[in-house]
Order: C-alpha cells, then sequence, then structure tokens
C-alpha cells in the first residue's frame, strides 16, 4: 500500500510553518505529498499591517502563489503537487459547501494514509473553517486515515510552549515528530515566504514574521485524531 499525506492549509504558508518538516521527513521516508491550498491569502497586508495597496490584494495573490511553489520545492513537494482552490482570503466560512465539494473530491480521488490541517481552536476564522471542512469530508466519505491537527495560532504566542506541556499533561493525543534533520530546508522554505519574513512595500514598518525560530523547533506537534 502506497503512502499518501494531504497538507491542507487555509493560506500560503500554513503547509510551511505548521508541518514543513514533516513534510520534508515524510517525503524522504517515500510519502507521496498532495498540497492544497484552501485560500489565496490576499489580505494578508490589510489585515494585519493596514496596507491596501503596493502591493494591491491581487498582485499579493500573485506573490504568495509563486512563494508557496518556491518554499515547497525546498520541502521536496513537486508544483504539480500543490492544489490552489483560490477561495477568497478571510471567506472560507461563507464558502464552505463549495469549499468542501471540493475537498471531498479531492479525499476520494488521493485516499491518503495521513491528512494535516489546522488545529480546531486556532485564532483565523480560514483555520477554523478549514478544520470544519477536512472534518466534515473525511466524515462523509469514511476515510481511515490518521488526522493531524496543526497549530499556527500558538507558535506566534509566546505563551505556546508552555500552554503545549500542560495540554500534554492532561492529554494523550499530543504526538511529536522530530524534523531536527530537516530543519534547514524548512528555513529555506519559510524565507522564500518574501512577503512575510522581509519588507517589500514602501509602506511597511516591519515585515509579518520578523522572527521565525519559533517555527524552527527540533520536533513539530501535532493532535492526533485516531
Amino acid at each position: 500500500m502506497s503512502k499518501k499525506m494531504i497538507v491542507f492549509a487555509p493560506h500560503p504558508d500554513d503547509e510551511t510553518l505548521g508541518c514543513g518538516g514533516t513534510i520534508a521527513k515524510r517525503i524522504s521516508e517515500g510519502y507521496e505529498i498532495l498540497v492544497v491550498v484552501m485560500t489565496d491569502g490576499r489580505h494578508a497586508f490589510s489585515e494585519m499591517l493596514g496596507i491596501d495597496s503596493d502591493p494591491s490584494p491581487e498582485e499579493l495573490k500573485e506573490i504568495r502563489r509563486e512563494e508557496i511553489k518556491r518554499a515547497t520545492k525546498h520541502l521536496g513537494v513537486q508544483e504539480k503537487k500543490i492544489v490552489f482552490l483560490d477561495f477568497e482570503d478571510g471567506k472560507l466560512k461563507e464558502n464552505s459547501k463549495e469549499a468542501e465539494e471540493e475537498v471531498t473530491q479531492i479525499l476520494k480521488e488521493s485516499c491518503p494514509t495521513e491528512v494535516y490541517f489546522p488545529y480546531e481552536k486556532d485564532d483565523h476564522t480560514d483555520h477554523r473553517a478549514t478544520n470544519r471542512i477536512i472534518r466534515n469530508s473525511i466524515k462523509k466519505i469514511g476515510l481511515q486515515a490518521l488526522k493531524y491537527q496543526y497549530s499556527i495560532y500558538q507558535k506566534y504566542s509566546r505563551f505556546g510552549p508552555i500552554i503545549d506541556k500542560l495540554l500534554n499533561f492532561f492529554r494523550h493525543n499530543i504526538v511529536q515528530i522530530d524534523v531536527s534533520n530537516y530543519l534547514i530546508l524548512k528555513e529555506a522554505a519559510i524565507r522564500s515566504f518574501k512577503s512575510e519574513t522581509a519588507i517589500i512595500s514602501n509602506h511597511q514598518k516591519r515585515p509579518i514574521l520578523p522572527k521565525i525560530k519559533g517555527f524552527l523547533r527540533n520536533r513539530e506537534r501535532f493532535y492526533l485524531d485516531r
């Protein structure tokens, strides 16, 4: 039986930030990898930096599309294995029905052994919507696969490691995957997102991600649904 892994990313970058090391590791183990990007990420600058021009949302959409191609190439993912659903950034919840239909078809065709998607309590509405869409789609077709939830929000928070340790004490479904041998690849992938790690606009005072160290831990943590 072939080993297949699908990563669902609400925005272009979540796949790398949340489980880039695991992607690279699974590829080295012979897994077939598919990355599905739910939204176009066009509103990152307007939402996080209050910038609506230079780049415009439409320009940022294209920038981020090219960035994720370069980033995932560092991890070993072929460009043809990236699927862009292109729902508008921030409006995935409103498009849940259509998104669920597309995700269900992807899961049917791929029959993955492992599915990665955002944690149900992540802060961003697109992350929570993605969680519900993936769960509903998996349930609809009765897919027997390991379900790994990754959390982006906790990695932004300085309290994330403490919260993880507390949760790990009370819950037994948190798993950690050792990605220490793949951190160089993950760092290169993260730095491919120039729109987040550098200043690309005359209106910017800071990058969206001024520090990436918090994403480069030796172990990536997941909530495992059996």
